[in-house]
């Protein structure tokens, strides 16, 4: 991780990226406690690692990734996103927002705020989405 990226993630843990990506964890646990939502638990937990340090790294399709459709990617993958968005990604979502809202007041926070905007549309669709490098 380069020095900027590791300094911004540590500015970001303590600007609400540890609460969001609480927030996460308990969406997988609940997820995986049920079984049936293990697919979403599996999406859930990659992303959740993903809110602790989103700097250095971005979310990106899987098939823009590997070249080649998948089941995340493809029609089941968007009712799986359905499924999710009714379950757990709109709340999600609204927390990330609402945390952008709050960070967005101060100058220092406004990139921070950007950071929780994008990770709130992932929070709304994200089977299908890989972690990867910047």
């Amino acid at each position: 991780m380069q020095p900027v990226s590791l300094l911004l993630n540590i500015f970001w843990i303590l600007l609400g990226g540890a609460w969001m990506a609480a927030g996460w964890m308990i969406a997988a646990v609940v997820m995986a406690i049920t079984i049936i939502g293990l697919p979403w638990a599996r999406a859930a937990f990659n992303i959740a690692v993903y809110t602790l340090l989103p700097f250095g790294s971005r979310a990106v399709r899987r098939d823009e990734v590997t070249g080649q459709s998948d089941i995340g990617t493809g029609p089941l993958g968007v009712i799986g996103n359905l499924i999710w968005l009714l379950l757990a990604g709109w709340w999600l979502a609204l927390g990330h927002i609402v945390t952008a809202v709050i960070l967005a007041v101060t100058i220092i926070g406004i990139p921070f705020a950007w950071a929780h905007v994008k990770l709130a549309g992932i929070a709304l669709w994200p089977i299908g989405k890989v972690i990867v490098p910047a």
